[in-house]
């Protein structure tokens, strides 16, 4: 193991009066809230309705979980179905295991049907709202840190993430430190709201700025710079170890499943 790395929690699970608080969940709830935050207030800033908006939340949140669990348990199906395996623990989210390909379908489709039923110009809200997404998705990278998941191959860099044993694909358990690809996505996401929000101002962006603050420009731009950043995690990071991909879990919000 090098001297430098960075520890993972020793526990993701903590008992409140005999209640399971998962750090998972409450890093997803943390990340709902402080996007929700961002979205609200670029709507209003557009002339929105809060009340809009807040319905449109509350109906794409859990559309986007179903969506998100539903990519996941069909991108790695071989983790709940055949042989040794339970079916059933494709029904507990708490493990870990949400798309952001699957939670972005659900999300968009439930907030377009209340968008539809409440005429409002939907691409205009998916304009506020995109920044905050990604926000959130950053946010909850960091409960992948306390599953101890998303990570990529070995590494001995400083900033190298420390692996429990029990957690370690097969083959590389001789290994302690691997990438932490979940940081590499958390930074990614908030370069990417950093970037949509900085043409949508139109900072130091020039056409790119002048292209992205059309109506519909800015959710494109948000899913193709997602989508590189996937692109290159997965070649560099875990492009070389196809064993590793094969373990590599993935919750909400994120880009790599």
């Amino acid at each position: 193991m090098t001297t430098l790395f960075i520890p993972s929690p020793s526990s993701g699970v903590w008992h409140l009066f005999g209640l399971p608080l998962r750090a998972y969940a409450l890093c997803i709830i943390v990340g709902i809230i402080v996007g929700g935050v961002i979205a609200s207030r670029r709507w209003r800033a557009r002339g929105g309705t809060p009340d809009t908006l807040e319905l449109v939340i509350a109906v794409a949140i859990p559309c986007g979980i179903v969506g998100a669990r539903i990519y996941h348990v069909i991108t790695d199906y071989q983790l709940y179905f055949g042989p040794g395996r339970d079916p059933l623990d494709a029904l507990k989210i708490w493990n870990g295991g949400l798309g952001i390909w699957g939670a972005v379908a659900g999300g968009v489709l439930g907030g377009y049907l209340v968008g539809r039923r409440r005429k409002v110009r939907f691409p205009a809200m998916l304009d506020a709202v995109a920044p905050g997404l990604v926000v959130a998705q950053a946010i909850g990278r960091l409960g992948n840190w306390f599953n101890q998941e998303l990570f990529g191959r070995p590494t001995t860099l400083p900033w190298g993430l420390e692996i429990d044993e029990r957690y370690r694909p097969t083959a590389y358990e001789q290994y302690a430190t691997f990438h932490p690809t979940f940081l590499y996505e958390l930074l990614w996401n908030l370069g990417v709201a950093g970037v949509l929000v900085g043409t949508l101002l139109g900072i130091g962006f020039g056409a790119l700025a002048v292209y992205a603050l059309r109506e519909r420009a800015v959710v494109p731009l948000d899913l193709v710079l997602l989508g590189a950043g996937t692109l290159v995690l997965v070649a560099v990071v875990a492009g070389a170890l196809p064993a590793l991909r094969a373990a590599w879990r993935s919750p909400l919000p994120g880009i790599v499943d």
